[in-house]
């Protein structure tokens, strides 16, 4: 639980540490977004979020591959929870701006402690927005409450059904994710996808990023309860609740991955929940229509793909100059 820091009143209900959604990474513009995080769970952002804002100077966006424009100056490790799970507090209603369906946090924290008034989080439900509390780390205390949900083993997680997404939908982003630090784990190297899950997954972007020739990493799927293939790269899953990655037995280079995207390459519902032998019975027609073809062809993430290799150890590496010119 967190208190105020001012007066010491009681700001959210129960809840325990989870790892940093990676969804964090992007979102989806002009659309009503769930909430990032599940009922009862916190987790802490290191990034700087809110005002002040600072402007990116020429120099430092070619650097780091940011945005011109501005970039947060605000305060670090802000704690991040899902509304419901927050108490004691009310609107600042004029800091209440957004773009055209909520609030966006754009005008500062927005919420203030019932106990002494004072600023204490900001609330975010805007399109375009994951539906989030957080609450500024300097304004904050941790108190001492129930223990914490225990860490789940892999066979656990695998066995409930635990790793079975709400966000599934908005799977572009654990995927821009996903191939940012498999570009970073290649090193300047091109990669190639293996046949398969993964191939279909993200072998369209790896094959606009690194040009046709030999000598490429191959990248694949491992994880618990799937096995370890013969590969350069492996794709494996980060645990949801210590945001540790799975760690195979070879010595090949790991590619943290969403454990909810994992999940669904290793052991896809359509592919797996079907009976393997035998059909429909005698004399029964199925009249369900074929599922609709989408749209638009998948595709990876790009903002989620270029903030990830930003924050990677090889973000001033000449080779990934060289991929940030070709603009994939």
């Amino acid at each position: 639980m967190f208190e105020c820091a001012g007066c010491g009143t009681v700001l959210t209900a129960p809840v325990s540490e989870v790892a940093l959604p990676i969804h964090l990474a992007d979102t989806h513009w002009e659309r009503l977004h769930p909430l990032l995080l599940e009922a009862g769970s916190y987790a802490v952002d290191p990034e700087p979020f809110g005002p002040p804002w600072r402007a990116v100077v020429e120099d430092e966006a070619e650097e780091w591959f940011a945005p011109f424009g501005t970039l947060s100056d605000g305060p670090s490790d802000t704690v991040l929870l899902a509304p419901g799970d927050v108490r004691g507090t009310r609107l600042i209603l004029e800091r209440a701006g957004g773009y055209c369906m909520g609030i966006d946090g754009s005008d500062g924290p927005n919420l203030a402690c019932l106990g002494c008034d004072l600023p204490v989080g900001t609330r975010m439900d805007d399109c375009g927005c994951w539906q989030v509390v957080r609450l500024d780390p300097r304004a904050v205390v941790r108190l001492p409450g129930p223990p914490e949900r225990p860490v789940a083993d892999w066979a656990e997680l695998l066995a409930t059904d635990a790793l079975w997404h709400r966000l599934s939908e908005y799977r572009d982003i654990p995927a821009g994710v996903a191939l940012a630090q498999a570009v970073a784990a290649a090193a300047g190297q091109p990669v190639e996808a293996a046949p398969g899950p993964v191939a279909e997954l993200l072998g369209r972007a790896l094959g606009a990023i690194f040009p046709a020739g030999g000598g490429a990493r191959r990248l694949d799927l491992a994880g618990p309860g799937f096995g370890e293939p013969a590969a350069d790269l492996l794709l494996v899953p980060v645990h949801p609740q210590t945001g540790e990655p799975w760690q195979p037995r070879t010595g090949a280079v790991l590619v943290p991955m969403d454990a909810a995207l994992w999940a669904e390459l290793a052991f896809p519902p359509h592919r797996t929940r079907l009976p393997a032998v035998g059909g429909l019975p005698a004399g029964v027609e199925r009249d369900d229509p074929l599922p609709l073809h989408p749209q638009f062809m998948f595709e990876p993430s790009r903002k989620a793909f270029w903030s990830t290799l930003a924050r990677t150890p090889a973000a001033k590496e000449p080779w990934l100059r060289a991929l940030y010119d070709r603009r994939w």
